[in-house]
């Protein structure tokens, strides 16, 4: 992922697909009873579980598009599976994601979380 927070999203906003996706006001009101922190946690553990291992269960299938404010932007920003990842930000195919991978998919995610929640 060499590019900056910002170039991504930008990019993301490019694409029909990626730049459809809003927070309901359901997973708008689970954000502001959980917050921005609890997010960044939920955030850190779906990527462990879905994405940091070399091949991901359900690889391709296992992210939901809804119910979750995290689930949302994991496809927002095309972090929803490996070969999006791939696709999008070069990341290798079955390769275990190191820390840095990590955070800077967390940092992402969260940077789109926190420009599409209503205050």
């Amino acid at each position: 992922m060499p590019q900056t927070i910002e170039q991504a999203l930008e990019k993301l906003t490019h694409s029909r697909f990626r730049s459809s996706f809003h927070l309901t006001k359901k997973e708008q009101a689970y954000l502001e009873e959980k917050g921005m922190e609890v997010m960044r946690k939920h955030a850190e553990d779906f990527v462990l579980q879905k994405l940091a291992p070399a091949n991901p269960v359900n690889d391709g299938k296992q992210t939901p598009m809804h119910g979750h404010p995290v689930f949302k932007a994991m496809h927002a920003t095309a972090c929803c599976c490996r070969g999006c990842l791939n696709k999008w930000y070069k990341v290798p195919l079955h390769c275990e994601l190191t820390e840095s991978q990590r955070q800077r998919i967390v940092n992402l995610l969260m940077a789109w979380i926190d420009r599409n929640c209503v205050t």
